[in-house]
């Protein structure tokens, strides 16, 4: 008897590229996949159908994984071109305006300096408002070099910056508009083992039509990939073997 316990295992090969990376989906957490097939049952003068004809197949499925991956995601779903680096978010970095002229603050990561996102005073987490230069008390001016300047009436203020800066660690994909059909497609394989007996399944043609994650207070983020399945150039499936 073959029994089957856990999420098992999947792997996507991206097939509309040559010589692509297998990506498994890691710290998997449910993957469901269903078969469905558009029945015709034919009637006669009774109640009970006398015949069936299967018209189109679909193969749905729905894979919920832990692992963030910038590869994973563009190889499923976006196909479109990555590079290392990637941008990091500076939330509440702590500074003090000087007490004397210029009443400027040099943001800490100032030289890969990318968006600002906000000034708070630190004793009240109230709001510093933006304008573009000559600030008043109560406002702040940043120039593209990461540089904040206050006023003087805000000397010796403790505030928090909140801005964005790029790193060279990490990956990056750059989201840009395509002409419609473009979609990259992959080669799927999922297995799962219990007691000795394994299930694999590889599904040769398989592309994303949803990819979704939400964050939750006090939960994990588990990134959730929907997918369909067909035929490739060959007319072939894929395959599913069992131990029994």
């Amino acid at each position: 008897m073959q029994l089957s316990f856990g999420a098992g295992f999947a792997f996507g090969i991206r097939t509309d590229v040559a010589n692509s990376t297998p990506v498994p989906l890691g710290i998997m957490q449910d993957i469901s996949l269903t078969f469905s097939g558009d029945l015709k049952p034919l009637y006669g003068g009774n109640q009970f159908a006398v015949a069936f004809a299967r018209g189109k197949i679909k193969i749905e499925g729905k894979a919920k994984l832990a692992r963030f991956n910038g590869r994973l995601f563009n190889d499923t779903f976006f196909g479109q071109t990555m590079a290392t680096g990637q941008v990091l978010t500076a939330l509440g970095e702590a500074q003090t305006v000087p007490a004397a002229t210029t009443y400027t603050i040099t943001a800490a990561n100032a030289a890969t300096f990318q968006t600002d996102l906000g000034v708070f005073y630190a004793n009240t987490n109230l709001p510093l408002t933006k304008v573009a230069a000559t600030p008043a008390q109560g406002q702040y001016a940043v120039s593209a070099a990461g540089v904040y300047t206050f006023a003087a009436t805000d000397a010796n203020a403790p505030v928090l910056l909140a801005y964005t800066y790029t790193a060279t660690t990490g990956q990056t994909i750059t989201l840009v508009q395509t002409a419609m059909g473009a979609v990259p497609t992959m080669k799927g394989v999922f297995t799962t083992t219990f007691s000795g007996k394994t299930m694999t399944l590889t599904l040769n043609n398989c592309a994303s039509e949803k990819m979704a994650f939400a964050t939750k207070q006090d939960d994990w983020t588990i990134p959730e990939l929907d997918f369909l399945a067909g035929a490739d150039l060959f007319g072939n499936i894929g395959t599913l073997a069992l131990s029994e």
